[in-house]
């Protein structure tokens, strides 16, 4: 099928195509993104000696090894090339052609089948750039505790679990687009609210073991303390568990998840210096590192004052409201999506340069169009919107920790964390500003300060 273009607009003798649009604001993004990339490794490579805020956990050498992480991170040239050579060449409509050649009575299956086969290209195509990461970076910098066995299971498993609840979600989700008639958009609204939620509810218990490992806490005192914080501040606890993030990775986090009075907190092992996993030796296998153990031993929080002053900042956000208000603000924004969808899907002109002739296009593909493509403008400022609300939020939950704990304790604990993730301290205003949902360890010692002045 010879490739077709769709005329949107002549001037001067130049056409203006829907394809043109797209790469247009597609490129334009990605030399954004690698100009503000470029002004943070021109500080990162610049910047030769650490803040005088971080001096004491961070000598010149580990400053310098930061540095030299936080440019291997930054992202590249091949994707943006690869979507684009995807766009031009129709390779969506060849595929989508492909599939009909399987099955052609049913569209919902077609779409089915479709799904599939981009999923397994996109899981080929990304898993060297994995590997890389994980493998060259991530190792060079200690970070990395996988095996290649344990890399390609995990990465095969995630595939597989994607696909199993994706694709009855997207059969479903076309149905009612096609059978909803006029107002099928607040149905396909209602659907993926129930959706969410199910999956908010689900992924903890039973999708996230599918992955790690997780326990009870022990019983301990630092386990006393976690419960006394939590009641203290009123969070209703009801488990508490510790995930072996060291199988994979020396990076360090906790989190809490739950509804209403069925809360529960997750620590990772990392954090805890010197933590050992119940049951470590019936844990190990041939696809975890040995070197595991080790991690323990020399990173996280050795100070049960500085783990208590985490947990403050993550229960922050929910004394706060912060994760109430981000579900409201997602919901708001995906019934938004939703309707305008309405008023634009049955436009076929601009589908023709995908490779559908006119009134051919399937549903999926309208969905890919106008939420991938079409949105695009609208999702890049919204997403800035969001990075400053979230960074407003992390200010919040870090003056809620002080308020409860000491401000020493919880800038002891971001020292500690920055030293080992091996986060550059210094950023770009400019990056930051755009990039960072999380301020800098710098500016969160400087808003922890003044909350502790106001204490006073």
């Amino acid at each position: 099928m010879a490739i077709q273009f769709t005329l949107i607009y002549t001037y001067g003798g130049y056409s203006i195509t829907f394809l043109n649009v797209i790469l247009f604001f597609t490129w334009c993004l990605f030399i954004w993104e690698t100009f503000l990339n470029l002004r943070q490794i021109r500080v990162a490579k610049s910047t030769k000696t650490p803040p005088k805020e971080i001096v004491s956990l961070m000598d010149e050498a580990a400053f310098d090894k930061a540095g030299r992480y936080s440019v291997e991170k930054l992202s590249g040239f091949y994707s943006i090339s690869l979507l684009s050579v995807i766009l031009h060449f129709q390779v969506i409509g060849w595929v989508w052609r492909k599939a009909v050649d399987h099955l052609i009575h049913s569209e919902i299956l077609i779409s089915l089948l479709f799904t599939v086969y981009f999923a397994v290209f996109q899981f080929f195509d990304s898993l060297p750039w994995s590997y890389y990461r994980n493998f060259v970076i991530e190792a060079r910098y200690g970070f990395n505790k996988q095996t290649l066995g344990f890399f390609i299971k995990d990465k095969v498993k995630s595939l597989l679990v994607g696909l199993v609840i994706g694709l009855p979600i997207i059969a479903a989700l076309i149905w009612i687009i096609k059978a909803g008639g006029q107002y099928f958009y607040i149905y396909a609204y209602g659907f993926t609210f129930a959706v969410s939620m199910i999956i908010m509810f689900i992924y903890p218990e039973f999708i996230a073991p599918i992955f790690d490992r997780y326990e009870h806490f022990p019983d301990c005192e630092l386990r006393t303390k976690i419960e006394d914080l939590a009641a203290q501040i009123g969070f209703p606890l009801k488990k508490l568990f510790v995930v072996e993030g060291s199988k994979r990775s020396s990076h360090s986090n906790a989190y809490f998840y739950g509804f209403g009075k069925n809360k529960r907190i997750v620590l990772f092992d990392t954090l805890i210096r010197g933590f050992k996993m119940p049951n470590a030796s019936s844990s190990k296998t041939s696809d975890a590192v040995n070197e595991s153990d080790d991690v323990a031993e020399d990173k996280g929080c050795d100070d049960d004052e500085e783990i208590l002053a985490v947990l403050a900042h993550e229960l922050g956000h929910w004394k706060m409201n912060h994760v109430t208000i981000n579900l409201i603000i997602a919901q708001f924004n995906i019934f938004f999506m939703f309707f305008v969808f309405g008023q634009l899907m049955n436009m076929d002109m601009m589908f023709i340069e995908f490779g559908f002739p006119p009134s051919t296009a399937p549903t999926v593909l309208r969905l890919i169009v106008i939420f991938q493509f079409l949105f695009m403008p609208y999702s890049t400022v919204l997403d800035f919107l969001t990075t400053m609300l979230l960074r407003k939020f992390e200010f919040q939950a870090d003056a809620f920790a002080v308020s409860i704990k000491p401000g020493e304790k919880l800038k002891n604990a971001l020292l500690v964390l920055t030293k080992d993730n091996l986060s550059f301290p210094v950023y770009d205003w400019l990056y930051s500003l755009c990039n960072l949902s999380h301020p800098s360890i710098i500016e969160r010692i400087k808003a922890i300060d003044e909350a502790e002045k106001k204490k006073e």
